[in-house]
């Protein structure tokens, strides 16, 4: 009787705990929601609140003063996800499983050669050039997707749960004829699903979040990044917050957002990904668990 009233005091602490800590992630977004629909003055005064002392949308009606560009830029930024994530899923899939296999002999130098650049790369003047000089894929979403199709912890993480899959498994689809091609796509790959889905969605991440590859070769605005867009219009926004400030230009504060619009940037981005997130949950939390208990 006493041991069970400890299990339950423990799973109540257990549950009291995991509670806070969820309110310690959901109120900080819940500040950025109420302050994007906030006014300056009243930031100004009152500082960040809960629940907004003035409701407006001044913030999202500045942020889509030009809604073709913004849909333009959510197209740009998506069709970069989804391409970019496919291909690097792919390319960091096939690198990992032969790195897994232990009876390939040159599996530890080339983990080896993955783990060497992922501590040191090439740096910015070798891609810059690569991509502007040689393969001539500036100003194309090629130049967007390239530099991230192979990431080296994507590909020692998904080595990681591939080391797990027996040799017993490839070596008796080898007897029963199947090639080495069909053994990664009929055999390999339904296993690593849930690592599947668990690496998608860092790759898109990766993509979505990125704007400083737009910045270094992108010059067509069609071609623009929602990141790389909203990056701009931040930019300009404290620009001109420090000519006012400085007294270079005259114009009415209480008719330019600045807190409120960076708060309103930080939903307009992060949405997209917050809708997608509960689809891949299930893999995602099955994926980084697998091989924790082993039976």
């Amino acid at each position: 009787m006493i041991s069970q009233r400890k299990n339950q005091l423990s799973h109540w602490l257990i549950h009291a705990w995991f509670i806070v800590f969820s309110l310690f992630c959901i109120i900080p977004f819940l500040y950025i929601i109420s302050i994007s629909f906030s006014t300056e003055s009243d930031l100004a005064k009152y500082g960040y609140q809960l629940i907004p002392k003035t409701f407006t949308t001044f913030a999202y009606e500045y942020m889509i003063g030009s809604p073709k560009a913004l849909i333009n830029g959510y197209l740009v930024s998506i069709t970069v996800t989804v391409l970019g994530t496919i291909l690097s899923l792919a390319v960091t899939s096939m690198l990992a499983y032969v790195l897994s296999r232990k009876d390939f002999r040159g599996s530890n130098s080339l983990s080896f050669y993955v783990f060497f650049t992922m501590l040191f790369s090439g740096g910015l003047v070798p891609w810059y050039i690569l991509i502007k000089k040689y393969l001539h894929i500036d100003d194309s979403l090629f130049a967007l997707i390239l530099p991230y199709v192979i990431m080296p912890w994507h590909v020692l993480l998904m080595k990681g749960f591939l080391s797990d899959v027996p040799l017993a498994l490839i070596e008796s689809a080898k007897i029963d004829g199947a090639g080495e091609w069909r053994i990664f796509y009929k055999i390999i790959l339904p296993i690593a699903k849930p690592a599947l889905a668990t690496l998608a969605l860092f790759i898109a991440f990766v993509y979505w979040n990125d704007w400083y590859l737009a910045l270094l070769y992108i010059d067509n605005q069609d071609l623009t990044p929602l990141q790389y867009m909203l990056y701009r219009i931040m930019n300009n926004i404290q620009y001109l917050s420090t000519s006012l400030q400085t007294g270079n230009i005259s114009i009415d504060i209480s008719k330019m957002p600045n807190e409120t619009a960076r708060m309103a940037i930080a939903v307009l981005a992060a949405g997209p990904i917050l809708l997608v997130f509960p689809f891949f949950q299930k893999h995602f939390i099955k994926g980084l668990t697998v091989g924790a208990i082993k039976g």
